[in-house]
């Protein structure tokens, strides 16, 4: 049974929850943001979900939701932050609070995050950058659940790639997030706690063959999207905010869901373009002109036009929560 929340409602549920168990006020905000964003998004599986897994880690001791990010200028235009083994949304936060400037000033500037946590909906980080007037690219690494095409042991994760265009007036002309996969992970963790079977072609069991058995994909790999292509994509993630920005490789994290008492530790990595300078001026004319381009044809959207649309149906009616999770989440606050 769900029971709906209305937007402010669900601000102060995920705001208590995190607060209550252990996450400081000063890193709380941003992070209650995006998880409200994600739920009004209609990216249900991303949201309220994991929260509770945010809250039983800080219980635990396996997040610090404390911990005061270190940022490093590594020049006018890179940066290096340190997340503490802390959450990623106060360290990217902090982060974003030279990223952008940098930016505005030089063009361009990149900055990684090691030592973090989940990013959850990659497409907040971007989109936020994107509301500041920056062109935005952002990724972030994973657990392993993803093996090497023809081989059958995962050794990235879904590892997400994002990337959100500014339009005036603080406005997202569109965006996209990713996965490397086919599906996200949390679509096949749903299926197995409901015991019901998946799609052929979202997963593989652990000999590598396509299997519907969500359970069996769990244990296997999930399936890229686009075959090669997709792993490549997930390849350059796990340079990115392994190699480069310092977090660990896939199989070194701890979990994203157990309390096995390890920190995640994983890494994110983010570029921002100041679109004005790059283009002469024109860039906002170009973008009108793509987007006429996608939006006059009949039955073609933009990236993100259905979460656009969530958004506003789900602040006027009401966001859906199940009433168990609603009841564990009280819990937590």
């Amino acid at each position: 049974m769900s029971v709906l929340l209305s937007p402010e409602d669900a601000h102060t549920l995920i705001w208590k929850a995190m607060t209550g168990s252990g996450t400081s006020q000063e890193n709380a905000a941003y992070f209650t943001e995006a998880i409200l964003e994600t739920e009004l998004s209609g990216l249900d599986g991303h949201g309220f979900y994991w929260l509770q897994y945010y809250c039983a880690h800080l219980r635990s001791g396996k997040v610090d939701g404390k911990a005061v990010p270190q940022v490093q200028a590594l020049s006018d235009t890179s940066f290096r932050v340190d997340a503490r083994h802390g959450f990623a949304h106060p360290a990217i936060e902090m982060g974003f609070k030279h990223l952008i400037p940098a930016a505005k000033t030089h063009g361009v500037a990149a900055m990684g995050v090691h030592n973090s946590y989940n990013a959850a909906t990659l497409g907040f980080h971007t989109g936020y950058l994107a509301r500041a007037g920056l062109l935005a690219l952002g990724a972030t690494n994973a657990v392993p659940n993803l093996a090497p095409v023809g081989g059958k042991t995962p050794i990235i994760g879904t590892n997400p790639i994002s990337y959100a265009v500014p339009a005036p007036n603080g406005k997202i002309a569109f965006l996209v997030d990713q996965s490397a996969t086919q599906v996200a992970w949390t679509a096949v963790k749903h299926a197995a706690e409901a015991g019901e079977p998946i799609p052929l072609g979202w997963a593989l069991d652990a000999q590598g063959n396509p299997t519907t058995d969500a359970e069996a994909g769990l244990a296997g790999s999930m399936a890229p999207a686009g075959g090669v292509k997709g792993f490549s994509i997930g390849l350059l993630v796990e340079v990115l905010c392994a190699a480069l920005a310092g977090g660990n490789l896939g199989p070194d994290q701890g979990s994203f869901t157990d309390d096995d008492g390890k920190p995640i530790d994983n890494g994110q990595f983010f570029v921002a373009f100041d679109p004005d300078k790059f283009s002469g001026g024109g860039f906002h004319q170009t973008i009108t002109t793509l987007v006429a381009s996608i939006t006059e044809q009949d039955g073609a959207r933009l990236p993100n036009a259905r979460r656009e649309e969530n958004r506003r149906n789900l602040a006027k009616h009401g966001i859906p929560i199940d009433a168990e999770l609603l009841e564990t989440l009280k819990g937590f606050a």
